[in-house]
């Protein structure tokens, strides 16, 4: 009886492994059917038993699979197969996307000069640097001087100061 209650364990051990197996291994389905197969098996051979071993296998296959693929898909990504066919995180390259808030707040009250039109949102160069910003109001052409006089999260606020 004990040989039959290992087997069973083993049995939903086994259904774990499989279910992740089928998310590297293309079948069809068939993994999964497999897995199926063998949670079903382990679950008729506790039921075979009295009545605490039959509760006893159903509590074990609630816990142990869970367990069994949180472990796995924790550890998997760290292990040198699990690193060479997952991606790696893209890298943030500096002054590749839109500057954090607090260096933007720096910029509350610099001047710049438009580079593209504000209708109302529009390029701007401040000393090389160069943001998106909205126009406090309506259409301001190329080449015009332009102060921030707001930074709400990553949006710069300007408002014009010299047409030219």
């Amino acid at each position: 009886m004990v040989w039959w209650i290992g087997f069973a364990v083993f049995l939903y051990f086994a259904c774990a492994v499989l279910i992740v197996a089928e998310i590297f291994v293309p079948s069809g389905g068939m993994i999964s059917i497999a897995a199926l197969a063998c949670l079903v098996g382990g679950l008729m051979i506790f039921f075979k038993l009295q009545e605490v071993p039959r509760w006893v296998g159903i509590v074990t296959a609630l816990v142990e699979i869970p367990v069994v693929l949180a472990a796995t898909y924790k550890i998997f990504p760290k292990t040198p197969f699990g690193k060479s066919v997952t991606l790696a995180p893209p890298q943030r390259l500096e002054g590749d996307a839109v500057p954090d808030t607090d260096e933007l707040k720096e910029l509350l009250g610099a001047v710049g000069q438009v580079i593209s039109p504000l209708r109302p949102v529009g390029m701007v160069d401040f000393e090389g640097k160069r943001l998106e910003c909205v126009a406090e109001s309506g259409y301001v052409d190329e080449g015009a001087k332009v102060k921030v006089i707001d930074v709400e999260s990553t949006q710069l606020t300007v408002r014009v100061i010299d047409k030219n």
